[in-house]
């Protein structure tokens, strides 16, 4: 059976696109008052299993701070016009009072982690989005809270909610970068809101599965996704609840579960808390999410394009382009470089890179160290904020034979007014690709733009079958502009050049 991946926030389950803002309260709330205090702890967890018995002490320590989150919006909803019409009546009946212009209120249920004694929360962007009126409820506490929402960030479903409180039980937070796969943990929140208001909340137990989790199906983050998976149960409701380490601090924020009944099948994911700190203090200090931006277009390095570049392993980021104006092309990083280290962080790929700019704000200086023809550079970047981008179009071209598979054809004016390819590209267009083919098995596609083959300048069909033709080696390394989603660039795909199909 094929699996879907769920939120796990409740009855109603889903990202709402529209997040709520509160400019008034975010633009006064620091000038009256400190910023909040944040307890965390660093230190690794003692890993020895020797005489472990019970984890109430953990439980007693974290689960006072997780709270239930009952979010509610009006939905509208408007009668039918065709029972206006005797035609319809005759095969539907009267309208009855049913059928009239009404609102009725949905709910969402959630949990939340509670993370400064004055009542600042933790909690997932979609329990929160879209909600008209937002309530609490603290474990021992028979209060009901109302909440505010101090900020959102959908990118990393991430969101802070604010209370008024007292000596409130904060968590404290751990280190997501020193856990590791094997490490028990406990999932706390509330699944289907089986327990009362006010009363503990409900605990599972589990390993930290996997880390750096990043294409789970269904859930696209734009590139910010670094999820731990777990295998702890995790159930609709228990979105924003915590994921907790064995000593009770917070290493993470329960959003999501890959599941073909809506219900636990033991893959459930969390944003780590290292990552969620981040966005806290950008939403709590401003009310918004400003990213650093480097402005290139980064892949992983297969083992075909380590053999292309004569690279000695796939560590880094392979810069496919770099994009013109950006912080990246006026610190002279080239299509080509491959990225291995940001501002001292190792960059494994690409992911690596667009989690590591993605921790900076726009105008900090970073150091950027990369690998170019073999030789190291370390050069300073001023990261700049991300800039709009706007989507472009595919349009059918006419085809020509080229390649094992693949379909190729000149870039004439109507091709390139067709499918707004910048007068700076030069090239051959891929009109087909056949997908039993190698070069649909590495992902080139159609539409796509071949700039060069094998380091070699492609400027017409007739181009592009010679050079294939004339390639010796086991792969053969296609420079390739595409359009993908609303960002256009180049990159780098290696084919084997074996004739087996």
């Amino acid at each position: 059976m094929k699996s879907f991946p769920k939120f796990a926030s409740g009855f109603i389950i889903g990202i709402v696109s529209v997040a709520l803002c509160a400019d008034a309260l975010r633009s006064s709330l620091w000038a009256k008052e400190p910023p909040p205090s944040i307890a965390v702890d660093n230190t690794p967890i003692n890993r020895s299993t020797s005489g472990l018995t019970s984890f109430a002490p953990v439980v007693k320590k974290a689960a006072p701070s997780v709270v239930n989150i009952y979010s509610t919006h009006v939905v509208h909803s408007h009668p039918n016009p065709y029972m206006n019409d005797p035609f319809f009546r005759q095969f539907f009946g009267n309208p009855d009072e049913n059928n009239q212009s009404s609102t009725h209120r949905e709910e969402v249920l959630g949990s939340g982690v509670i993370i400064t004694s004055d009542g600042y929360i933790l909690t997932a962007n979609h329990v929160v989005a879209d909600a008209d009126q937002i309530k609490i409820a603290v474990p021992g506490n028979k209060q009901e809270y109302n909440a505010k929402i101090i900020g959102t960030d959908p990118d990393t479903d991430v969101a802070i909610l604010k209370i008024s409180g007292d000596n409130l039980p904060a968590i404290t937070l751990g280190d997501s970068d020193q856990i590791e796969v094997g490490d028990i943990v406990l999932a706390i929140g509330n699944p289907f809101d089986i327990g009362q208001p006010g009363q503990t909340p409900t605990v599972t137990m589990g390993i930290v599965s996997a880390l750096g989790r990043n294409s789970v199906n269904g859930l696209d983050f734009n590139g910010y996704e670094n999820f731990i998976q777990t295998d702890a149960a995790i159930n609709p409701g228990n979105s924003g609840g915590a994921l907790v380490d064995a000593e009770g601090r917070l290493i993470g924020i329960n959003t999501a579960i890959e599941s073909s009944s809506e219900g636990s099948e033991g893959i459930g994911f969390a944003v780590p808390i290292n990552l969620a700190r981040h966005v806290v203090d950008r939403l709590i200090h401003g009310g918004k999410v400003t990213r650093g931006y480097l402005g290139v277009m980064p892949e992983d390095i297969t083992p075909g394009l380590a053999e292309s570049f004569n690279l000695s392993s796939q560590n880094g980021a392979l810069v496919g382009d770099v994009l013109p104006g950006t912080p990246a092309e006026k610190a002279g990083i080239k299509s080509g470089d491959v990225i291995v280290e940001f501002d001292g962080q190792p960059i494994s790929g690409q992911n690596d890179l667009l989690l590591a700019v993605a921790n900076y704000s726009p105008g900090q200086q970073v150091q950027v160290k990369f690998i170019r023809n073999g030789e190291e550079h370390t050069v300073k970047v001023i990261l700049a904020a991300k800039p709009d981008e706007q989507a472009q179009n595919d349009q059918p071209v006419t085809q020509t034979d080229a390649l094992n598979g693949v379909s190729v054809g000149d870039l004439d004016p109507d091709t390139r007014s067709g499918l707004q390819i910048p007068d700076d590209i030069q090239g051959v267009v891929v009109t087909d690709v056949d997908q039993d083919s190698h070069a649909a098995d590495v992902g080139l596609q159609k539409g796509d733009v071949i700039v060069s083959i094998d380091h070699h300048p492609v400027t017409s069909a007739d181009d592009a079958i010679k050079l294939c033709n004339n390639a010796k080696g086991k792969y053969i390394l296609l420079k390739v502009w595409r359009k993908e989603g609303d960002i256009a660039g180049t990159r780098y795909i290696s084919v084997d050049n074996s004739k087996d199909q």
